[in-house]
């Protein structure tokens, strides 16, 4: 399989080199030249096919012979080792849990999956390969667990100061070894502005190997498609339309669903749900980008103002929005609706949902309403549990929730960070030192 550069469809390079470069020298973003279609007995038979099974038959496909088979049987089963289920709340309304990964949250497939590829690659390179990840919540502690302990790999992971839960910082913040976390004077924004100057830099390049563990790099996407399908796979009456509502922020988890039906999975409507931070359903109801500075919600890991992967999903569908809006609605919420979706789902289904899930199911619940669809099945995806926001989801359903050993673990260790501020230099300058 081949690569290209979503700024210049002549700028083709190798998978190995488009997981490692990151992002592509002119700043696009890599894309398979083609979304292999998974075979027909694989759609019509996805029961017989475990997660792990699903996610071998696609990463092969974007793989190509780059790394043997065997080796990527392996490094699914290593890297996607927890089940991602699709959980019924109603006849009509499910919920695809994505948190069942070491770091509770959806991120853990993409960083695992990535970490083991570059592992992979970086061995016998003798040279090191260094890790720069923007975060606006789960992407770093997920990457830090990911790639933590890794041989010839050292990660920065940039994060707006105190735009992050207690919970997620403390995640990110309280490992050693080729783990730093950069503390950024800005919003999400910045940090992810400051790693793509990063790399782009001329400079910096020639003295440091540089990559990304963002959902910029295609490594992040390809493992993410694989629980739509796995979603599919749990879908008892596949003779309706199904229907799956997304929180959306920088867009790599719709962007994966997006492949997952370009592969040949027919989910007939995705819903980019989106909070205060628009800038995506207001593309799409308008045909006007326009990126700004993030606002900070409840929703934190949403909280995205110049979101990277809409190059991709333009791409996917040739620049043509009429065809982006045949597959992908969207609708944005407030914080205000948000406590009211967390509220509302423990009190009619008793199922204690995120802020990220929540404005997932306000999405899915208007969509639904207001078109007046009876026979569907409609799935809101939950990307992290609700522990990791706790204070905010206790006081919405006046209940407690408790915190998963593994999570609670982290609480009372160290914080361990490096404060810079958002000018690019200070944090060229940090890496040229270390």
């Amino acid at each position: 399989m081949k690569y290209f550069s979503t700024r210049d469809k002549n700028n083709i390079t190798d998978f190995r080199t488009a997981v490692m470069s990151g992002l592509a020298k002119d700043g696009g973003l890599f894309m398979p030249l083609s979304i292999p279609l998974l075979p027909s007995s694989v759609i019509s038979g996805t029961e017989k096919y475990s997660l792990q099974d699903i996610g071998f038959e696609v990463a092969k496909n974007f793989i190509g012979k780059e790394i043997p088979e065997q080796e990527i049987h392996s490094i699914i089963e290593s890297a996607i080792n927890f089940d991602a289920p699709l959980v019924q709340l109603s006849e009509q309304l499910s919920v695809l849990e994505l948190f069942h990964g070491p770091t509770l949250a959806f991120k853990d497939f993409g960083a695992r999956f990535m970490a083991k590829i570059m592992g992979y690659f970086v061995k016998g390179a003798g040279k090191k390969l260094n890790i720069l990840v923007a975060t606006s919540g789960d992407t770093g502690s997920a990457v830090a667990y990911g790639f933590y302990g890794i041989e010839g790999i050292d990660v920065y992971i940039l994060y707006p100061k105190g735009k992050v839960s207690l919970i997620q910082e403390k995640q990110l913040t309280t490992l050693d070894k080729n783990i730093t976390a950069l503390e950024i004077d800005g919003t999400f924004d910045d940090c992810q502005r400051l790693v793509k100057n990063a790399f782009v830099d001329e400079e910096l390049n020639s003295i440091l190997n540089l990559s990304s563990a963002n959902s910029i790099n295609i490594a992040r996407l390809i493992p993410q498609s694989f629980y739509y399908i796995n979603a599919w796979r749990q879908i008892k009456d596949k003779s309706i339309p199904t229907i799956i509502s997304v929180p959306s922020g920088n867009l790599g988890n719709l962007t994966a669903g997006l492949f997952a039906k370009k592969m040949g999975i027919p989910i007939d409507k995705f819903i980019g749900a989106t909070n205060k931070n628009d800038v995506f359903t207001e593309y799409l109801n308008t045909s006007k980008f326009n990126p700004r500075k993030s606002v900070l919600t409840l929703s934190n890991a949403m909280d995205v103002g110049n979101p990277s992967n809409l190059e991709r999903i333009i791409e996917l569908y040739e620049g043509d929005i009429e065809k982006i809006r045949a597959d992908v609605v969207s609708e944005s919420y407030t914080d205000d609706s948000t406590i009211e979706g967390i509220k509302e789902v423990y009190e009619k289904y008793n199922y204690v949902i995120d802020p990220h899930g929540a404005v997932g199911y306000q999405a899915l619940k208007h969509f639904v309403e207001s078109n007046n669809l009876k026979d569907i099945n409609a799935v809101m995806v939950e990307t992290a549990h609700p522990a990791k926001f706790k204070d905010v989801v206790e006081e919405a359903i006046k209940n407690e929730v408790e915190i998963p050993e593994r999570l609670a673990a982290c609480i009372n260790k160290e914080k361990k960070s490096v404060r810079l501020n958002s000018d690019y230099n200070s944090l060229k300058d940090f890496l040229m030192s270390v």
